[in-house]
């Protein structure tokens, strides 16, 4: 179980530190996929802090910061949830794969971190 935990945690944070940088950065496609969903623009950078806490929350966990990890997980989840919902507000449906992909991912490694703590 700590293996499928840890390969599922480690690609979660990798994703979640990349969008969080590609934010930072003000990547193209970040600003069409924000401009789509009517994102503002002063949101971006506030929007990839959240998701590198989460990153730094799970890297945490991994490290045996008790709780962390799980509450660095359900906070992912709350985010991608919101993600999804204005995408699917917006009616944007070409580019929903990747919030609710991360939201697949985050759900995951909140089972996953929840099922260990037993």
């Amino acid at each position: 179980m700590f293996t499928a935990y840890l390969i599922v945690a480690i690609v979660t944070i990798v994703l979640n530190a990349g969008a969080a940088i590609a934010d930072f950065v003000y990547a193209p496609f970040v600003l069409e996929n924000s401009a789509a969903v009517d994102v503002p623009r002063s949101w971006i950078v506030p929007l990839g802090l959240v998701k590198a806490a989460g990153a730094a929350g799970l890297v945490l966990g991994l490290f045996g910061v008790q709780y962390l990890g799980a509450a660095a997980a359900a906070g992912l989840v709350l985010f991608y949830i919101g993600a999804v919902f204005v995408h699917l507000r917006h009616r944007v449906f070409g580019n929903i794969a990747a919030p609710g992909s991360l939201l697949a991912l985050a759900a995951v490694v909140l089972v996953l971190d929840l099922a260990q703590a037993r």
